[in-house]
């Protein structure tokens, strides 16, 4: 199973992340994700055996109750890339720091630290807490990237974390699909 911990956006944030998505239009090889699968990971597992779900639940609770973070409001704005500016290969809307971003990296890193203890692969890079909407294949729309995102601040909106999710990413041509194996709820 291929596995990683994900804060959903709601289905009422879909068409805002449409809207941020037509903002990059114009910039050939960028690949959009379905913004109906929109999410801020926490975690990526990677692939894992079943029987690693026990482990797995261990590791959320006890991340959930170490961050000590009741359910809260996160805003999704503004844009950025990784892994830099001038090498684009992921855009990215971003947790606003006034809006839940502190709690969203407090909760993340609860959650990395009981993964790695149990066994998992450390993550190679800070968190950053955002939703992936495009990656770039190549680099023939990198101006017009670059300008959207030094230029623009939208608002993507507003919405309640109640919990984290477990979900599976099964690999197709259409590309990834996501399903919730478990939910972790945060009070």
């Amino acid at each position: 199973m291929r596995l990683f911990v994900s804060i959903d956006l709601p289905d009422s944030l879909t068409e805002s992340v449409e809207a941020a998505q037509e903002r990059f239009a114009d910039a050939e090889g960028l690949r959009f994700t379905d913004p109906s699968q929109a999410h801020v990971t926490m975690k990526f597992l990677g692939d894992t055996d079943e029987d690693r779900l026990e482990d797995i639940d261990e590791a959320l609770e006890a991340a959930i109750a170490a961050a000590d973070v009741d359910p809260y409001d996160a805003t999704v704005g503004g844009f950025g890339v990784f892994p830099s500016i001038e090498y684009i290969s992921v855009v990215w809307a971003g947790v606003r720091d006034d809006g839940g971003a502190a709690k969203t990296t407090t909760l993340a890193e609860a959650i990395e630290r009981e993964t790695v203890e149990r066994g998992f692969d450390p993550e190679d890079h800070s968190f950053t807490p955002h939703v992936t909407i495009a990656r770039m294949d190549d680099a023939r729309g990198k101006d017009h990237v670059q300008r959207v995102v030094r230029e623009e601040d939208p608002d993507l909106g507003t919405f309640h974390v109640e919990e984290v999710r477990l979900k599976q990413s099964t690999l197709t041509n259409d590309g990834p699909r996501y399903e919730t194996v478990r939910r972790y709820p945060l009070d």
